[in-house]
Parts: C-alpha cells; sequence; structure tokens
C-alpha cells in the first residue's frame, strides 16, 4: 500500500509541477512579441481536473476529507464501528459503481465518438481517465480500510494517517 501512497504523490506532484511551468509559459507567451501559446489554457485546465480528482483519492487514503463526526462520536464504541463500516461499504460502494463503471463507460464512449479535445486534438477519453483510476484508488483504500477495521490487516503498515482520526468539523 505504501508503494502506491508514494506513487500516487509523485504522480501528483510532477502534475502540479508541469501545471507550474505550463502556465509560467503562457504568462511569458502573452508578454513576448510572438503570438500567445492556443494550448496552454486547455493543458492546464485537464491537469487541474488530474490533480483534483486524484487528489480526493489522495485526501480520502490520508483521511483528511472534511468529516462531521458530532453524531459518531456520541455513540457506543460498537455502534461507532458498524457506522464506521457503513460508511467505509457506501464509499466503496459509490467509487464502484459511479467513477469505475460509470467512468469507464464515459471513456469508452468517448473514444468511440472519437472527441478530441480543442486545443491539444487529444482523444477527450485520456481526459476522462481520471475517474475510473481515482474510484479505483478509492475502492482499494476503502477495502484497506474495511480490512483494518475488521482486524484483517495491521495498522502497523498503514502510515496513511492515525487510525481513530478524520478531519473534522466539531460543535
Amino acid at each position: 500500500m505504501q508503494r502506491i501512497d508514494r506513487l500516487l504523490e509523485l504522480l501528483l506532484g510532477g502534475l502540479l509541477a508541469l501545471m507550474v511551468l505550463d502556465v509560467s509559459w503562457q504568462i511569458l507567451t502573452r508578454f513576448l512579441p510572438m503570438s500567445p501559446s492556443s494550448y496552454t489554457e486547455e493543458l492546464a485546465r485537464y491537469l487541474l481536473i488530474w490533480i483534483g480528482i486524484l487528489g480526493a483519492a489522495y485526501a480520502y487514503r490520508k483521511k483528511s476529507h472534511l468529516g462531521i463526526d458530532l453524531l459518531t462520536k456520541a455513540l457506543p464504541r460498537r455502534l461507532r464501528k458498524k457506522v464506521e463500516f457503513l460508511t467505509l461499504a457506501l464509499c466503496f460502494t459509490f467509487a464502484a459503481a459511479v467513477m469505475v463503471f460509470g467512468g469507464v463507460q464515459l471513456m469508452m464512449l468517448t473514444f468511440e465518438l472519437d472527441q478530441l479535445s480543442a486545443a491539444l486534438n487529444i482523444p477527450m477519453g485520456y481526459v476522462y481517465a481520471v475517474i475510473p483510476l481515482s474510484g479505483g484508488l478509492i475502492c482499494l483504500y476503502s477495502l484497506h480500510q474495511l480490512l483494518q477495521l475488521l482486524g484483517v490487516t495491521g495498522a502497523a503498515e498503514d502510515h496513511a494517517g492515525r487510525p481513530e482520526e478524520t478531519a473534522s468539523v466539531q460543535g
């Protein structure tokens, strides 16, 4: 799991660096005598989409998504574990059905229709590929957390965050 985390961190860092270079080039070409670059705005948009959606999977892994835990913290420990199990199962189901299955459907449809981006002229299926990729990561992370909750895997291997903590709004 740590290798996947590290690979995702490197990918997100690389995409961010590429976006910084892309936007810097766009700004530079606006002020030089040559004409402004025609593809940089679209590339920055697609990089931001990839960073945002992959970043959501990364935040899910690190348990840093915003969560309101006022009610769950008031529950008895046993019931709290059941609610946590249900929440993880629902996250897995959503990621599998909507992001993986729906994302693959969307991706394949755009490939079949030969839908191309306006400036870069690349198949839009590549842009949409981030949806099932991120959904697959969320499914993997959900399964891992479910197994930890059931005591099948140890928390020692999990460096993603503190097992009992989530980012929360406390009232």
